[in-house]
């Protein structure tokens, strides 16, 4: 498994994942995340997970961002904002792996937590996140849950 950046011989590829039909309401499509990796260079960070030439899913991660500037300017995250698995491509580690190189990415640029949200609802992605170690802030963050892991 690894991750490719999107480029332009890849994204239509990227615009054409999706995944389960019971689980489109859990993430926006990737042509958002892009839109929005477009309008915030500063901290969008998207990379495709391919497992040899297979494109398997898309994430974007977002790197020290400012959380709430008017509560604590200095209060700064880096995180995983977007995780698609592709329908036919679940339940085979890629979301692990994926979870796994973002928190890689925070640790080389000093990060030491990793945040995350998820939609609160029956067959949302709470249990995963909680099994790979994310806790529950009790925060909020336009509806959904907020989770922190610490990366040591």
């Amino acid at each position: 498994m690894r991750l490719e950046k999107v480029t332009p011989e890849n994204y239509e590829a990227a615009l054409g994942l999706s995944v389960r039909p019971d689980q489109a309401d859990l993430v926006a499509p990737v042509v958002k995340s892009l839109a929005e990796a477009y309008v915030f260079p500063e901290y969008a960070w998207p990379r495709l997970i391919y497992d040899g030439d297979r494109l398997v899913g898309f994430l974007m991660a977002f790197l020290d961002i400012p959380w709430d500037p008017d509560k604590d300017p200095d209060d700064r995250r880096s995180g995983l904002w977007r995780l698609s698995i592709a329908a036919d491509a679940q339940g085979n580690g890629y979301g692990r792996f994926a979870v796994g190189a973002v928190a890689d990415e925070i640790r080389s640029r000093g990060g030491t937590r990793m945040y995350v949200t998820w939609e609160p609802r029956d067959g949302g992605p709470e249990p995963f996140y909680l099994k790979l170690g994310f806790r529950l802030t009790g925060e909020q963050s336009g509806g959904q849950t907020v989770g922190l892991l610490e990366l040591s």
